[in-house]
């Protein structure tokens, strides 16, 4: 049977502030929509796939760019909010629409809300790194609620630790319908990537010819995760790849953000931050180091648990 394969989690210059030193007005991504595309091609994916934080102008761009590609996938990465304990949650959309996309901005509150409008929309969409953002601001089976309210776990994050991918792909060959009525957790994968050096490189493969077929065989659970894990290197390649961009845009090479005194500013900052630039690197490294406790945690607190807060059956055997 014929397979195509997508990252399914890709971000462009559309992904717009960077939450980190929000008065640099640095975006969180720098790659054109048709850069991507030429990227995503070249390493083999049949589907381009765009994923923007909070926005479709990413893939309507791209799509005004190649006059309606068939091989174009309208993407997102919802950020919202899970109620019990503050706790942030990003889902990747897939076939995403315009008027949808205005149908979640209230919602996004709570997780809960924006899983029920996809559902009722009959869209398919997944629980994007399942730890990424949890450091136990709620019980950990409380949080873990969500595999009830998604169709799909992204089981392979090109920036999350192979031990953090392999615990959620176990997690989701476990698991076991709700009263909901699924019949089983589907998998998805992508890079993650915010430059172009690690597009394709993590991806999803799934039966079809087309890419109608591809999304129906993704919700019937046929999608299979394949590609490269990460490591601290990864998301420090990302963060430096991003900054490098960034000090371009200042410099006149890239997007105008920047009036020209608040340019000057930064491209100061810029300067006397360079004795400094170690520190993505460090900070990547803790990074990771508190990812890997907290899927240590994770599979320790699994074990002891009755498992119906999972809804699997019996203890996970998971490789820290």
């Amino acid at each position: 049977m014929t397979c195509l394969r997508a990252d399914l989690h890709v971000h462009t210059c559309h992904s717009r502030q960077s939450g980190d030193l929000t008065f640099l007005r640095s975006r969180d991504c720098y790659s054109r929509p048709e850069e991507v595309y030429r990227v995503a091609k070249s390493r083999g994916m049949d589907l381009v796939v765009i994923t923007d934080h909070d926005t479709l102008d990413g893939a309507l761009e791209l799509l005004d760019h190649l006059s309606g590609a068939e091989d174009v996938i309208v993407g997102e990465e919802v950020s919202c909010r899970l109620p019990d304990g503050d706790v942030k949650v990003h889902l990747g959309v897939y076939g995403m629409t315009e008027a949808l996309h205005r149908d979640l901005r209230p919602l996004r509150r709570n997780v809960f809300d924006v899983t029920a409008r996809l559902r009722e929309a009959g869209v398919f969409f997944a629980l994007n790194h399942l730890l990424h953002f949890y450091r136990g601001q709620t019980r950990l089976e409380s949080y873990l609620r969500l595999l009830h309210e998604v169709p799909a776990v992204e089981a392979r994050n090109g920036t999350m630790l192979r031990s953090h991918n392999l615990l959620v792909e176990e997690m989701a060959a476990r698991w076991k319908p709700s009263s909901s009525g699924a019949s089983r957790l589907a998998v998805v994968a992508g890079s993650d990537a915010h430059t172009l050096r690690r597009i394709g490189l993590t991806w999803t493969e799934a039966p079809g010819r087309s890419r109608d077929e591809f999304l129906a065989s993704l919700k019937g659970g046929l999608g299979r995760p394949g590609g490269r894990h990460g490591a601290a290197t990864t998301v420090a390649g990302d963060a430096y790849g991003v900054i490098g961009r960034y000090i371009a845009s200042l410099a006149g090479f890239g997007p105008r953000d920047h009036g020209r005194w608040h340019r000057a500013g930064c491209l100061a900052f810029a300067a006397a931050s360079l004795p400094f630039q170690f520190l993505p690197l460090a900070i990547a490294v803790a990074g990771k180091a508190r990812e890997t406790r907290q899927v240590s945690r994770a599979r320790v607190t699994a074990e002891r648990l009755e498992f119906g807060a999972f809804g699997v059956s019996r203890p996970l055997e998971i490789d820290a």
